[in-house]
């Protein structure tokens, strides 16, 4: 089954070639860009590729944009390896001009042990949630790509808001395209955090991101994924989040913390 990009190797296994296409791109028509979610994944997988060895966290810095139709190179350097573990850099960049730079450790041990101590929010299965339609009610665009079912709290969409809220939303996703969970998936679900902004704020807001952290644990190769944001806190425009992504079973699979520029929409209250 093809996944949710087409990252291209290379003659050279340090280089790969990612090819900017609408379905990885998000904003409004004509000024579209890739997905900063889309790029964190995408380093992830020219690493993985690279060491031959699975991510355990990874940590995005988003420089400039990158248009549909262009090509991002994505140059990767392996500074120390060891007898498990591989300390890795991501360089992705359209000639000169750098668009993400991502920074990850690499690798796992031999060892059964596994806990968690974050347990899952009660909430409804996907089943029993209304389906979300966003702000701008995309028919194409990576978010279209996507199923979103709200779980409890508000979500950025055209709704009437009833003022500040308690910072925090979950929500079911899933690919309609059939893609389970892996870490690529949820780097992508993860950028998502700005979905909390206008049910914590009481305004329609959204975000530009300025970087994304993401730490996995055990991943299951589920359908739906739960994703519970918590807007912590806003200062100065920029606003802070974290994400938690679960199984339906219960299981922490990653979490994942993000920094936005807060932007305000001017977007009509439904009626």
């Amino acid at each position: 089954m093809p996944g949710l990009f087409d990252l291209q190797p290379t003659h050279n296994p340090y280089r790969w070639h990612l090819p900017v296409t609408d379905d990885l791109c998000v904003g409004l028509e004509g000024s579209r860009f890739l997905f900063g979610g889309v790029g964190l994944a995408a380093g992830i997988k020219a690493m993985e590729g690279t060491s031959g060895r699975p991510v355990i966290w990874a940590t995005a810095h988003y420089l400039s944009f990158a248009r549909p139709g262009s090509v991002v190179d994505i140059d990767v350097s392996l500074p120390a390896q060891g007898r498990l573990t591989s300390q890795a850099n991501v360089v992705a960049h359209i000639e000169d001009r750098q668009i993400i730079t991502v920074h990850a450790a690499l690798g796992e041990r031999d060892d059964p042990m596994t806990d968690q101590w974050l347990d899952m929010p009660r909430v409804p299965g996907p089943a029993d949630c209304p389906p979300v339609t966003g702000w701008r009610n995309p028919t194409t665009g990576l978010s279209s790509r996507f199923e979103t079912r709200l779980a409890a709290g508000i979500y950025n969409e055209n709704k009437p808001l009833a003022g500040r809220g308690d910072g925090r939303v979950t929500f079911w996703m899933r690919s309609r395209e059939g893609l389970f969970a892996d870490s690529q998936l949820l780097a992508v679900a993860a950028d998502y955090v700005a979905s909390g902004l206008s049910g914590a704020m009481g305004r329609h807001a959204g975000g530009n991101s300025l970087d994304n952290t993401i730490r996995f644990g055990r991943i299951q190769p589920v359908e739906w994924i739960l994703c519970d944001v918590h807007i912590e806190l806003l200062h100065h425009g920029i606003a802070h989040g974290v994400m938690h992504l679960y199984a339906p079973d219960g299981l922490l699979m990653a979490s994942a913390s993000q920094s936005l520029i807060v932007r305000f929409r001017d977007v009509p209250e439904a009626r």
